[in-house]
């Protein structure tokens, strides 16, 4: 008997505990959401330093001057020769492959000073500009 008026008296204490959480309850507030953009600093990269490119000497050659020029080159470089042939289609070959890299590399720094100027913001105090932070 007295074990069964406490179990009763715990059965009653749990009810009461777990209704009475339910009763003080606040209604859920409202959510707000708000989308705002945020600013984050984009490092910008060092430009690589310009192209040094050194002229090499170029010799046209053909059967009338093949003769002199043999002379001319022995004297130059201590009697060593050494013959690098291109024919004239393959030379406009080169230079249109020459053309494309500069194309390519004018066209990539373009791309380059885009996203320079696209991530830069303007200092409205000094006059000048800073990246995006």
């Amino acid at each position: 008997m007295y074990l069964t008026r406490l179990k009763m008296i715990a059965v009653l204490m749990s009810v009461l505990l777990l209704t009475s959480c339910a009763l003080m309850t606040k209604p859920p507030r409202e959510v707000e959401i708000k989308t705002v953009p945020i600013k984050i600093k984009i490092t910008q990269p060092v430009l690589p330093r310009p192209i040094d490119m050194k002229d090499p000497q170029w010799y046209v050659v053909s059967e009338k001057n093949l003769d002199e020029f043999l002379e001319r080159i022995k004297k130059e470089s201590g009697g060593q020769l050494v013959f690098f042939a291109m024919s004239p289609g393959d030379y406009e070959l080169m230079a249109f492959n020459l053309q494309e890299i500069k194309r390519y590399v004018k066209e990539l720094k373009e791309v380059v000073v885009y996203y320079k100027t696209v991530t830069t913001v303007e200092d409205k105090d000094n006059g000048g500009s800073t990246p995006n932070p």
